[in-house]
């Protein structure tokens, strides 16, 4: 695994003894092969994390760390990319309110995402960071316990990491873990917090905030694990640190999927901004002569490949195209592939992924799913409805499923457009499936 060179880092902002990674990969160990990082092994590469006195002393510590946090200009690389320290500031401001309930801090690697693993690779081959982060951000936001709910295929190493640090006495909040709902929609905040409370995974985007009520009524961060192990290592390395990779506005490394027509699918840790390009070198390069590349997930967009590898992977870089980083995913596409069959393969999936809250999810997407299927078939559809549902669904949602399948539909008409004439006269370019539909591969 490669990346950007960073600059020789500055003083720790924590009493942290390890030395700060001047390379990348910051988050992940050298050697993916070797296992989970054990505890010493991972106090040995960072050094311990910061401690936080009591009394007014520890919470002016905190506030600056919470500060620190917010000039890393670190964002949370769950998909939605909101500033991290607004949420840790407005979840330990709620919970200091008189009569507030203790902050719940929950740690989000459900990774529901059919073909994104970044997440399952870091709580894999580096779960002490995670939980590190996870306990950090309990601490700044006053918060007794951090709940860590990952994907099944890494419970057991999170399981264990955990149990290291029970026997270490290494914590000063109490970590439980819980296995995740297996769902595409189970990995939203307020699905998450639902899962744990309720045992049903059900996302909303009705008030009240989550930072506000949450958990049984708690003032509740929920955050990426990714985001946690960046938080992990900005309160011991500083801003500036974490600023030297990135670019200005984008600041710090991301972990990537890549997968598709690339010679070497793996996970990767980038510097935000390098090009879609250098990323798909790193994996090898392409394997075969590209037609697309989707960026950012299932409620990403498709690219053009001749206009994605040159722009940078960043929000600022992929914005003219309608993309963004989203869930750290880029899949090739090769030019022997038809983008139209892998479109509704992955839009029937998503149909059937509904939380079942409303008709534009529970119809909407089964009707767009139903007439792209008849389309990639070069059986006879209607473009026009199918344009029309897409109208009639986006934005309508009780939650963002609706919209995010919308994104995909309506990028595929357009990177595909040549295509739509052809398929309608029964004519395909070739079935040859890249995308899973199936969640729960640990790669």
């Amino acid at each position: 695994m490669h990346g950007a060179m960073t600059q020789h880092p500055p003083q720790p902002v924590g009493p942290a003894s390890g030395r700060a990674p001047d390379q990348l990969p910051r988050l992940l160990p050298a050697g993916l092969a070797a296992g989970p990082v054990s505890l010493a092994a991972h106090l040995a590469r960072y050094g311990p994390p910061p401690s936080f006195g009591p009394g007014q002393s520890g919470q002016r510590a905190r506030q600056a760390l919470i500060a620190e946090v917010g000039r890393a200009g670190l964002t949370g690389r769950g998909g939605a990319g909101f500033p991290t320290a607004r949420k840790l500031a407005a979840v330990a401001r709620q919970g200091a309110l008189p009569g507030a309930r203790a902050p719940v801090v929950i740690a989000n690697g459900t990774e529901g995402e059919p073909a994104s693993a970044k997440d399952k690779v870091l709580m894999a081959t580096s779960p002490q960071l995670v939980l590190d982060g996870a306990v950090l951000a309990a601490e700044l936001t006053g918060a007794s316990e951090a709940i860590i709910v990952v994907h099944r295929a890494v419970r057991e190493i999170i399981d264990d990491a955990a149990a290291e640090r029970r026997r270490a006495r290494f914590d000063r909040v109490r970590i439980r873990v819980r296995t995740a709902a297996d769902r595409f929609t189970g990995g939203e905040a307020s699905a998450v917090a639902h899962w744990i409370e309720r045992g049903i995974a059900t996302p909303t985007a009705t008030p009240p905030r989550l930072a506000e009520r949450g958990l049984a009524g708690a003032p509740t961060l929920v955050q990426n694990v990714e985001t946690l192990a960046h938080i992990a290592l900005i309160t011991r390395y500083g801003a500036a640190w974490f600023r030297s990779a990135g670019t200005s506005a984008e600041p710090g490394s991301m972990l990537v999927t890549v997968m598709g027509a690339v010679c070497e699918p793996c996970v990767l840790e980038i510097g935000i901004g390098v090009p879609v390009g250098y990323v798909l070198q790193l994996a090898g390069g392409a394997a075969t002569a590209l037609r697309a590349v989707l960026l950012g997930g299932y409620f990403g967009v498709w690219a053009d490949a001749g206009e994605a590898l040159t722009r940078p992977f960043s929000a600022e870089g992929l914005a003219d195209l309608g993309a963004g980083p989203g869930a750290g995913l880029i899949a090739a596409l090769p030019a022997d592939a038809c983008g139209l069959w892998e479109t509704a393969q992955v839009v029937r999936y998503l149909a059937t992924e509904s939380a079942g809250q409303c008709g534009p999810c529970l119809f909407g997407l089964d009707a767009i799913a139903g007439e792209l299927e008849r389309l990639a078939g070069g059986r006879s559809a209607d473009l026009g409805m199918l344009r029309r549902w897409l109208g009639q669904v986006d934005g309508r949602g009780a939650c963002a499923h609706p919209s995010g399948t919308v994104r995909l539909v309506r990028s595929a008409l357009q990177v595909f457009a040549d295509e739509l004439e052809q398929h309608a006269a029964g004519w395909c370019c070739g079935i040859n499936s890249i995308l899973p539909v199936r969640s729960g591969r640990l790669r």
